[in-house]
């Protein structure tokens, strides 16, 4: 196979190219913790309300700027003056000025801790708005009146004008309201729903009653105790949902009509703009027919089904409706239908009026509609899957107009008049930059620029660039970081970090490339560091994504081998000594790769692997291999359980005790197996932890990860 390559003048990069002379320091582990090594932020930037003002947070103070004249900050507000107020109310006082929500163009809300506090500029008064219960969980708050509503264990309650109301009483644990459902599947991140005008809450009733008990562990006790979960895995009894409707002023709750099977789901739930009606999309088990459905909101009757999609593979709504405020009877919906996330127009009858956006490319966000209802704005992969820009599409003509410029990404906090845009901006020569823009794309101001937080510190040299898949036809997207102090006639080991699955996309450009700390490290470490976005992940269209259905590991292990062929090309890598590293995911690819190529890679880490499918839950599992007992054969060729026979070369497993996604089951299983077999492997547990490790854990898994691969593989 004859490798492609692709290297644009901005994707070849000496990291760390500035200020070459100061950079003579090398990260360790603990740098993780390093803030100064993050790219510096604007804390708390925002629109204040439909005005074309934004405010951020510094040194303690409210600071506003005008996009007429950003050049000017005015403080509008100091945590000394907050804090007096705050007395005066005989609340406690804040350690720092607090993240603020913008209700209108005077008032703003903040909360601290259980409480919830108004302030109003015109008055320049605060009043504590609201209070809940401390030990509320699942906090929603309306951003209308203040209202909150909020979960204690499995129940449900709301507080409105200082009153708590306890919605459900529900004795049986297995039964739980306002909890995201679905373990956040569909784009689901939410289990409480206020309506626009604050009178009324949807919320989710997930009855897990057949659902299985699974045994995590609490050792943080004289005597361990069970601490239990539900977690439904691939072809078992799987949760039954209901979205229901509270009316406080009635104190009463209706169901929506939700005919269907007991165990489909409801995703993309979505007020219209007068609350008289809720719609929620009905995905089946199968997730492969879709139906958007409109109910009434005070009676949950079923009102008519507006639309329909269906595929062979899968189905998967990922956002709610999108009203346009100057016509409150039409509505964009986001949908891959044609192959690609693209925007489409209909009416509140279910008429699809038009497809807005459209090409091999896909709408990354939906930002707004501007207040004429004339252009919707979005993000949007449309120059380069690895890349994202500010796009605007007149609604009438389809006329397309790219607002950003810069090769790299760009997200953007965009003016309630989509007059102005803060455009936070990253790429692989720039950790993070805010500038502001106009309408036609013109940078009116910087904000703040952080060119290189690594300036000080030796990096390596980073490109990405492009092979061809196996098909000779596809391009694979792939980054590479070279050792520091390069020398080409050294031979080096090659460590591969692979994930690899749907969702993620490790490749693009912004900052290292996306490559983060870890990779850097390991870089300064000794190792070329590879890496490349296989068949399944995202951003290169639906085909490309779901062409892993059923046969998960088969067509990306295909896609890594093809990288693995191209870096044992290089004259500086020592073809003996490839690792591989991946967590989740990444980690069923790492094994995947080493037992399924033997004698290919020498050393391999991997975190939290999915070891079986079978042990993986219902909605992420169902939708990428149906069930054990639709697809045996899948399920069987995917089990790593199946290949412990080829391991040769050295493997550590990493696991966290109460990992809650992928069950420790999973490890264990092969651990046993491996006994079985009288195959050696290495094993190293975080007790107590889930599905990832953060702070002193995290630094400490970097030691323990690249101890490993120094130990066995340099």
């Amino acid at each position: 196979m004859k490798n492609t390559f692709i290297f644009p003048a901005i994707l070849l990069i000496l990291a760390g190219s500035v200020n070459l002379l100061a950079q003579n320091k090398l990260f360790t582990a603990s740098d993780y913790l390093n803030r100064e090594l993050y790219p510096k932020t604007i804390t708390g930037i925002s629109w204040r309300g439909d005005m074309d003002v934004f405010t951020y947070i510094d040194r303690n103070c409210l600071i506003q700027k005008s996009a007429d004249n950003p050049e000017k900050a005015d403080t509008i507000l100091s945590l000394f003056t907050l804090n007096s107020k705050l007395k005066n109310l005989k609340q406690n006082e804040l350690r720092q000025f607090p993240a603020v929500i913008w209700m209108d163009n005077n008032r703003f809300y903040f909360k601290d801790q259980n409480r919830i506090f108004l302030f109003d500029f015109a008055a320049s008064t605060l009043v504590k708005a609201n209070e809940f219960d401390s030990k509320g969980e699942n906090i929603a708050i309306d951003e209308n009146k203040l209202h909150v509503a909020y979960t204690v264990d499995n129940n449900l309650f709301v507080v409105i004008n200082g009153e708590t109301i306890q919605v459900t009483d529900e004795p049986n644990k297995a039964i739980v309201y306002g909890q995201i459902p679905s373990r956040n599947e569909f784009g689901i991140d939410a289990g409480l729903f206020w309506s626009p005008d604050g009178e009324l809450l949807a919320f989710y009733k997930t009855d897990q009653s057949e659902v299985t008990d699974y045994p995590l562990v609490d050792i943080f006790n004289r005597i361990a105790k069970t601490s239990p979960i539900k977690y439904p895995m691939a072809g078992m009894k799987s949760q039954k949902i209901e979205l229901g409707v509270f009316n406080p002023v009635l104190n009463e709750i209706v169901y929506l009509q939700t005919a269907g099977p007991e165990n489909q789901y409801l995703t993309s739930v979505t007020w219209d703009p007068s609350g008289r009606y809720i719609f929620a999309g009905i995905l089946n088990r199968d997730q492969d027919h879709f139906m958007m459905n409109k109910y009434e909101s005070n009676t949950g009757k079923f009102v008519k089904t507006l639309f329909e999609e269906k595929n062979d593979r899968y189905v998967e709504p990922m956002h709610g409706l999108y009203f346009l405020e100057t016509d409150p009877s039409k509505f964009i919906w986001q949908s891959r239908r044609d192959g690609w996330n693209h925007l489409y127009l209909y009416d509140t009858e279910g008429t699809m009026i038009k497809q807005v956006t459209r090409g091999e490319w896909e709408v990354i966000k939906l930002l707004n509609i501007d207040p004429q209802g004339n252009s919707v704005f979005y993000e949007s992969t449309r120059e380069s899957p690895i890349e994202e820009h500010l796009y605007l599409t007149e609604l009438k003509s389809g006329k397309t107009e790219r607002m950003t410029s810069g090769e790299g990404t760009h997200s953007i906090i965009a003016a309630k008049s989509m007059h102005y845009f803060i455009d936070v901006f990253s790429s692989t020569q720039m950790a993070r930059a805010y500038y502001l823009l106009n309408m036609k794309g013109t940078k009116l101001a910087v904000l703040k620029e952080d060119v290189n937080p690594y300036k000080d510190y030796k990096t390596g040299e980073m490109s990405i660039f492009t092979i061809k898949a196996d098909d000779g036809l596809t391009d694979l997207y792939c980054r590479l970081i070279k050792p520091v102090d390069f020398d080409p006639s050294k031979k080096y080991p090659a460590l591969i970090y692979v994930y690899g699955g749907p969702h993620s996309q490790l490749i693009n450009n912004s900052w290292t490339g996306g490559a983060g700390f870890f990779l850097n490290y390991m870089a300064q470490q000794g190792y070329v560091v590879f890496t490349l976005d296989n068949h399944g992940s995202s951003n290169r269209g639906f085909e490309f994504e779901s062409i892993i259905h059923r046969q998960l590991g088969d067509k990306e292990i295909a896609d890594q081998m093809a990288g693995v062929r191209y870096i044992k090309s290089l004259d500086y890598v020592d073809a003996g000594r490839i690792g591989l590293n991946g967590w989740s995911y990444g980690g069923f690819m790492t094994i995947s790769l080493m037992l399924r190529n033997p004698g290919v890679f020498k050393v391999a880490c991997a975190g939290g692997p999915v070891i079986d499918w079978k042990w993986y839950e219902v909605m992420y599992g169902e939708r990428y291999m149906d069930t054990p007992m639709k697809n045996p054969e899948g399920y069987k060729r995917a089990s790593l359980l199946n290949y412990v026979g080829n391991l040769n070369g050295k493997l550590l497993i990493i696991h966290g005790t109460n990992d809650n996604t992928v069950v420790w089951q999973n490890s264990l299983s092969f651990l046993d197996e491996c006994i079985k077999q009288g195959k050696q492997v290495d094993y190293f547990v975080y007790p107590g932890a889930e599905h990832n490790m953060a702070g002193k854990a995290r630094v400490h898994l970097y030691e323990k990860m690249s101890g490993y691969f120094n130990d066995y593989l340099k």
